[in-house]
């Protein structure tokens, strides 16, 4: 059966979408931009900064889904800019440290908003 995950602690769907569902287990989540969830704004500022805020949305769904990074198959990266890949590369291999998951990146020509950087996860249930 399939489940919907709905949290506080990430940014409201700003489509007609689900922040993640959960079907057998496995957690496909929709792609996080840099929104503040307590702001519903779009996160100015640094590069690093608005990865940093990516992360935080998507720990947040996958907490409210029963996993966490260690858990996640694949991670799928939009950029708009191909040339912040290193700087996205440093705050990534923090999130995953040993065993990373599969991984695509692609350069896209916009994102919603007009941010630079959305990147959606498969996890597998289990803290």
């Amino acid at each position: 059966m399939k489940q919907i995950i709905d949290t506080k602690k990430a940014p409201a769907a700003i489509g007609p979408y689900s922040q993640a569902v959960v079907y057998n287990d496995i957690i496909y989540t929709s792609g996080q931009i840099a929104i503040n969830p307590e702001t519903g704004k779009l996160l100015e500022g640094a590069f690093s900064d608005r990865v940093k805020q990516v992360f935080s949305n998507l720990s947040a769904i996958l907490d409210a889904s029963g996993s966490r990074f260690e858990n996640v198959l694949k991670v799928t990266i939009y950029l708009t800019d191909l040339s912040k890949f290193q700087i996205l590369n440093e705050i990534y291999a923090k999130y995953f440290v040993i065993n990373p998951p599969a991984r695509a990146t692609v350069q896209v020509a916009a994102l919603p908003l007009g941010t630079d950087v959305e990147i959606d996860m498969i996890a597998f249930k289990g803290h």
